[in-house]
């Protein structure tokens, strides 16, 4: 009976606990987490490695990782020398050949890594002590060979040309060019005159210059003893070859003179790539390092940030804003604001960031507003702790930042500590609204006649025109007028001789089409069959697995998504009726189609024929061939732009077919490589059930 009553007590005490909860309100966050960063055990080399070693028992695990801290290196007429370098270190080594090594590593179940000034290897601890030597023996003895340098520098080669019409590319380029220039290891780039400049002599050069254990630390974080790691480490890491640390000279940037919209004109781009940023004298051992933090995590540090709320979640210009902040003990770093949006609201993305930028310098953030940031930002540095990468790149910190040894263990501490004035002081030093250079990458004809007109706080702001390599030009022309003399038919006639014309085009049954393209490290693969009956499938394949399925057979069709089957609607099969055929240019020529004008679409001058209000295709000029396909199509409230550049024509039977389709939907791009078509054959009534 006693015990009845002591639970009955408990459950009456534990619903009057509960009923006294306030569900409304968040609930107070707790004391910052104490942080036990174990302090590395360190020794150093003779030819001045330096190691350092935290032991961490908690599973057989250990990595290694290597850094020399050189100074950043300008390359000049050879820009490219440094990823040939870094693409070359880790293939095998003058004791063991590439496939050897390559597969011993995947034998063991480990992983090596190698950058241009770096090494990184992770395996079990049981396997430690050979992966230690294969990481040593591929840095200190690496077998630069004459066929893996061109292989590689193809590489390279073919992926500037892959870059040649992508937005974002060209953007990431100009920026880092225009807020360094050219001259300064941060603003260079690489281009297929620098890559064709550098011989395998160079590469080597650049090894025994740069890859040197004068400014090198080697941090080593697992399950291992340290007296084990430093007999190792003397045995693998002694035999390199001590050098003098080097001395690097280039010129200092400085920050644009005035506020200033900086152009560069992509006219095949579907949306605009926005960078607004300033140069920042910032270093991690500042006092107001970690204020900048929070001041940057608030603006735009993620999915709570004030640039996302206002520009995704309030006016849905686009799929994400964010800021950043840098640091840098060798050069000014950046502080950046950016995002992709839509071609019709670029001017009024530009105003809005210019806003949030302005209203965190002039009006302190609200202490909620804070407590939030920092509880967020507390989080994600407590789970970063479960990665032994995460303590390396922290006993890293330490040595090559200048920090105190206890930096990490109170880091909580000091973030809890700072202060909605502080957040503000820190704002106000490092985001400069009379120094920002606004860099817009997208298509000027729609584009650059309202952002000539953008105006802040009063005053216009400058706008000034660069092209793709960041070289300043001309204001571009498109004053085009359109053709009198021309007919939409007209031009769809010049298309389908130039392919092949209209009699071999009618020959054509069915065809197969198969292509290839890789998405952030993952393969797709296209498969797309037509018919002269309008019936059509699609199938587009991740890892062999379907990811989007379209069959329609010529009266009805279904669409599957992710392993979900949706029946197309009647205005659905009203649209893909007019694709489905194998040339639906020839049905273009009865329907209402419309000349529109003459735009640029890359480097070339281009019919643009208006196919419907959500279509439109553009014809070269001169060859006649299709180069740009435009759709746009309204999804969750947004209007969503996808484009296909069309180029690579191959004869296949008497037809010429594109064997590249450039891909963008939203901020994704990528390239289809077509491998195989198929004309009359390979296509049955089967396929479209």
């Amino acid at each position: 009976m006693k015990k009845l009553y002591s639970t009955l007590f408990l459950m009456f005490l534990a619903l009057g606990v509960q009923a006294q909860i306030d569900r409304s309100k968040m609930p107070e966050p707790g004391p910052a987490p104490e942080i036990n960063i174990q302090n590395p055990k360190t020794f150093n080399l003779k030819n001045g490695l330096e190691v350092l070693v935290v032991e961490n028992h908690k599973l057989p695990r250990v990595s290694a990782q290597l850094r020399i801290d050189n100074p950043p290196i300008l390359e000049g007429d050879k820009a490219g020398v440094s990823s040939l370098t870094a693409s070359l270190l880790g293939k095998g080594s003058k004791n063991i050949p590439k496939d050897e090594f390559n597969e011993e590593v995947d034998f063991l179940g480990a992983r090596i890594n190698f950058g241009s000034q770096s090494a990184f290897a992770t395996s079990l601890s049981q396997y430690f002590p050979r992966i230690l030597e294969l990481m040593a023996d591929a840095a200190i003895n690496p077998n630069f060979t004459h066929d893996e340098f061109e292989k590689e520098k193809q590489k390279i080669l073919t992926n500037l040309k892959a870059d040649e019409k992508n937005v974002p590319a060209i953007a990431r380029r100009a920026v880092t060019a225009l807020a360094y220039t050219k001259k300064h290891p941060y603003g260079e780039f690489i281009t297929e005159e620098s890559v064709n400049n550098v011989s395998i002599t160079d590469v080597i050069q650049f090894y025994e210059t740069y890859f040197v254990p004068a400014n090198a630390y080697l941090v080593i974080v697992g399950d291992v003893e340290f007296e084990n790691v430093k007999e190792l480490v003397e045995e693998q890491f002694t035999p390199w070859t001590k050098a003098a640390p080097l001395s690097f000279q280039f010129s200092r940037p400085s920050d644009a003179l005035y506020t200033q919209i900086n152009f560069i004109d992509v006219p095949n781009a579907v949306q605009s790539e926005i960078t607004v940023e300033n140069l920042i004298d910032l270093k991690k051992n500042d006092p107001d390092y970690l204020a900048a933090v929070m001041a940057n995590e608030i603006l735009g540090g993620g999915g709570e940030g004030r640039l996302f709320l206002n520009l995704r979640e309030d006016k849905g210009y686009t799929y994400g804003s964010y800021s950043g902040i840098g640091y840098d003990k060798h050069a000014p770093a950046r502080f950046r604001a950016t995002a992709s949006v839509r071609n019709a609201v670029t001017d009024s993305a530009v105003v809005e960031i210019l806003k949030e930028i302005d209203l965190i310098r002039s009006e302190p953030v609200a202490v909620q507003e804070l407590k939030n940031t920092k509880a967020k930002y507390t989080g994600r540095f407590v789970m970063a702790l479960e990665d032994p990468a995460t303590i390396a790149e922290y006993a890293l910190d330490i040595e090559t930042e200048n920090l105190p040894k206890d930096f990490y263990q109170t880091y909580l501490e000091k973030i809890n500590a700072i202060t909605v004035e502080e957040v503000q002081q820190a704002a106000q030093k490092y985001l400069k609204p009379q120094n920002l250079r606004i860099v817009v990458t997208g298509k000027g004809s729609e584009v650059l006649e309202n952002l000539e007109q953008i105006t802040f706080k009063g005053k216009q702001i400058p706008i000034s025109y660069y092209d793709k390599f960041a070289n300043k030009t001309e204001k571009p022309d498109y004053n085009v007028e359109k053709p009198t003399d021309l007919s939409a038919n007209d031009v769809l006639q010049k298309y389908i001789e130039a392919i092949g014309g209209e009699a071999k085009l009618k020959e054509v049954e069915s065809y197969i089409m198969l292509a290839e393209a890789e998405m952030q490290g993952m393969k797709l693969n296209l498969e797309m069959k037509k018919t002269s009956k309008n019936q059509f499938r699609q199938d587009v394949k991740v890892a062999g697995n379907s990811m989007s399925l379209q069959v329609f057979n010529g009266e009805q069709g279904y669409m599957v998504m992710q392993g979900q089957k949706k029946e197309m609607g009647e205005a659905e099969i009203v649209k893909i009726k007019d694709e489905a055929a194998p040339f639906p240019e020839l049905n273009y020529l009865t329907s209402e189609t419309s000349l529109e004008g003459v735009e640029a679409v890359g480097d070339s001058k281009a019919y643009k024929l208006k196919i419907s209000d959500e279509k439109s295709i553009y014809f070269d000029i001169d060859s006649g061939l299709k180069v740009q396909e435009v759709n746009t199509a309204e999804m969750n409230g947004q209007k969503i732009t996808s484009t296909i550049n069309y180029s690579d024509y191959k004869e296949v039977s008497g037809v010429k077919f594109p064997f590249v389709l450039a891909q963008t939907v939203g901020p994704q791009s990528f390239d289809f490589i077509v491998t195989e078509v198929k004309v009359n054959e390979g296509v049955s009534d089967s396929d479209f059930e």
